[in-house]
């Protein structure tokens, strides 16, 4: 990251994304001056299995986007999300340092060590700790506390969630973007970006489920009280999907997945006798072409859908002890798979709410806002999160602790200010 350019990468099972962020230095402000999005390769499952074919696709990815925004790029932020994320909730409890006086005021001192002790968990050695994020601040008893700097007390608790990620994960996606030419400033946790870039902090706080609906992998993110409490993934993506489309119908993979985007609905209820219409299927090995009805293609795509969205509730239940009856903000639909019709509406009949919307970014400006899609939630949120989270300087080993001084948005304010630490 240099000159004010912010570099968000987001390596995706099909897709790699790449969104170029320009910061005003007067105001601070973020506009996206340049995005690609580029077909993947060497990787599987959200995982990379082939550093040469990976590392091309991301050269091409990041050339696009810097043809788009006219300028050159120098490091990037790429997200991690998939099976190879694991988190926990952990606390600690340290006294309150007096400085020789009787009363005793907490200070960010003590702040600093209630989350090292917090944080002070053992973890195996194929692990690396990526997020150390405050859930809540207990002063003597009292909890619910959201800053507790000056508050008088004696005994300060921390909870905190943590996030982990694979060591050898990292390390190929840092073998790939060097191998690429390009600087890794630092790594994070791919629901994390996207809340910054889609979620309001009413949302946040309320509680909200972010669901990324990737090609390999869909991954989830809870979030109450403005903070994370669990992440899941689930070994499913939109691949599926495809592969039971070219099974169902005896045609190939990839005009299977050309058909589901062209032609796909996942909730049949849409389709009626008057908008029902025929979808084309191309002869294979000199077999005539044939032609199925959408609503046909709707109950493949349906039945795999439901099974996905099944397992996400299944999933948050499991790792929440059931707290999602405590959410009262939104379902919220990032990824690819959220752009296909009717996304929403199943996800509102599998967890029986209607508080279910996609996840469009913000408008940033820039000359395009072609970024403004589900699937791009990623690639900025990392830039926004980049802006609020890190400064030009000692970004390339860790995220520098967030100061309290100068002028936040609500969000900056809120969720991204409580991430302690990212290390890559």
């Amino acid at each position: 990251m240099a000159d004010g350019k912010i570099v968000g990468l987001d390596i995706g099972t099909s897709v790699i994304r790449v969104a170029i962020g320009e910061v005003d230095a007067q105001t601070g402000e973020v506009s996206i001056a340049g995005t690609s999005s580029v077909k993947s390769a060497g990787l599987r499952n959200g995982v990379i299995v082939n550093i040469e074919d990976a590392k091309n696709a991301i050269k091409a990815a990041v050339d696009a986007a810097e043809q788009n925004a006219g300028t050159t790029v120098e490091s990037v932020i790429t997200a991690i999300g998939g099976s190879q994320i694991e988190s926990f909730n952990s606390r600690g409890t340290v006294p309150v340092s007096s400085s020789g006086k009787a009363t005793k005021e907490i200070s960010r001192a003590d702040v600093e060590r209630v989350i090292e002790c917090a944080t002070a968990v053992k973890v195996t050695d194929d692990r690396e700790k990526l997020h150390v994020i405050p859930q809540n601040y207990i002063v003597d008893g009292v909890g619910g506390i959201t800053d507790p700097i000056h508050r008088m007390g004696t005994r300060l608790e921390a909870e905190v969630h943590i996030v982990t990620a694979a060591k050898s994960i990292i390390q190929n996606i840092r073998s790939c973007i060097q191998r690429a030419d390009y600087i890794l400033d630092f790594v994070m946790l791919k629901t994390l970006a996207q809340t910054q870039s889609v979620c309001h902090q009413d949302e946040m706080e309320l509680g909200s489920i972010v669901i990324d609906l990737g090609a390999g992998t869909t991954d989830v993110l809870v979030l109450i009280n403005g903070s994370p409490i669990s992440t899941a993934s689930i070994p499913v993506g939109g691949n599926l999907v495809t592969n039971d489309i070219a099974i169902v119908t005896g045609i190939s993979v990839a005009t299977a997945e050309k058909i589901k985007v062209e032609s796909g609905c996942c909730f049949l209820p849409m389709i009626t006798s008057e908008n029902d219409m025929e979808v084309i299927l191309p002869g294979v090995g000199g077999r005539p072409p044939e032609v199925i009805m959408q609503s046909q293609l709707c109950q493949i795509i349906q039945a795999r859908m439901e099974q996905i969205f099944g397992m996400v509730k299944a999933a948050i239940q499991k790792n929440t002890n059931d707290s999602i009856k405590q959410l009262s903000g939104n379902i919220i639909l990032t990824g690819g798979g959220a752009m296909m019709e009717g996304a929403v509406e199943l996800a509102q009949q599998v967890f029986r709410t209607s508080s279910v919307r996609l996840g469009v970014p913000e408008s940033l400006g820039g000359v395009e806002e072609d970024y403004r899609r589900p699937d791009f939630a990623t690639v900025i949120g990392l830039v926004l999160a980049n802006k609020s989270l890190a400064h030009k300087k000692d970004t390339r080993h860790k995220i520098k602790k967030y100061s309290s001084s100068g002028e936040k948005t609500k969000k900056e304010e809120g969720f991204f200010k409580k991430i302690i630490k990212s290390l890559f």
